[in-house]
């Protein structure tokens, strides 16, 4: 190891190696990662910018010769004021606070009964990561087809619990069963992630609390609302948050399943974003809706971050 520094110091230049010399590890270190954080910069920082400029203008993607022009906060006002906007925004609603329920129930749920560590947990627990570990194209497409009325699983899976007919309903082609069936795919595809994270919770509980609480006869239930819930809840709440930003901004699911349909019963705020941007080409108008989710969901974010640490000093 020695011998390759060595040649590597000798293969330096004279110039290069007298002004890295006079470097201290700090600045060493910044130039090591400068190219990194310039990458950075050009990847998320200037997109972004260059959207905050083009949602002040008249802009459209599809006429780039065409002449550009400032229009103020008209299409912030527009957005904020057109009431068809409010439409997605329910949608979108809809389908986040059930997903986030169900998977945060069923998720830890999984994850307090594999915690107990019975025989075959680390099969189980592998066969409950598989849908995570799917594409969603793979996962929307698979879907597509078990809901489909004649031949898919689903309806028949249902008819053999229910007795109702499989014929009898569609889940992607009704209003009211359509956003369910999306909740449904969501919930199954990343269930096991909000697992992941309330496991690795509760096997951070030190198994010394429960000793002294058994000493002091505490009931298992006194144990879990006293003990587990207390302890796991900021890990719960983290995977709450992850999921609530990833949802909040959920595309590819919806777009294979329903394209926003029947109607615009499935249509979140996303489905929107790319009709604006990509059929009606609304290029300046789409941006403007763009920062209006981002500052959204970046304000929302920051005040459940403020509530996560305040749980996690008690």
């Amino acid at each position: 190891m020695s011998t390759v520094i060595q040649r590597a110091a000798e293969a330096t230049p004279a110039p290069i190696a007298r002004r890295m010399r006079g470097l201290s590890d700090r600045a060493i270190a910044w130039l090591f990662i400068a190219p990194t954080m310039l990458l950075l910069l050009a990847i998320n920082i200037f997109p972004l910018i260059w959207t905050v400029r083009l949602s002040f203008t008249n802009f459209r993607a599809n006429r780039p010769n065409a002449e550009v022009v400032s229009v103020g906060i008209d299409h912030y006002v527009s957005i904020l004021t057109d009431p068809e906007i409010w439409g997605p925004m329910q949608a979108t609603a809809h389908f986040l606070f059930w997903t986030i329920a169900l998977q945060t129930l069923i998720g830890f749920g999984l994850a307090w009964l594999i915690d107990r560590k019975f025989r075959g947990h680390g099969f189980w627990t592998t066969v409950i990561l598989i849908p995570m570990m799917l594409s969603p194209a793979v996962v929307g497409n698979f879907w597509a087809f078990l809901y489909q009325p004649q031949i898919g699983l689903f309806n028949y899976a249902v008819s053999f619990l229910t007795g109702i007919p499989p014929s009898s309903f569609e889940m992607l082609g009704s209003v009211k069963l359509a956003p369910w069936a999306i909740v449904i795919v969501d919930t199954w595809m990343w269930t096991p992630y909000v697992m992941l994270i309330c496991l690795a919770g509760l096997r951070s509980i030190p198994d010394y609390i429960y000793e002294a609480a058994e000493v002091d006869r505490a009931s298992p239930w006194r144990q879990f609302w006293s003990i587990t819930l207390p302890m796991v809840l900021p890990f719960v709440m983290l995977a709450v948050l992850f999921r609530g930003i990833e949802n909040f901004k959920m595309f590819d699911l919806v777009n294979l399943l329903t394209n926003g349909g029947p109607g615009s019963t499935t249509e979140v705020v996303s489905i929107t974003l790319k009709r604006e941007a990509f059929e009606k080409w609304r290029t300046g108008y789409s941006s403007a809706l763009a920062i209006i989710l981002f500052v959204a969901v970046f304000g929302l974010a920051n005040i459940y971050v403020k509530a996560l640490n305040a749980v996690k000093n008690r």
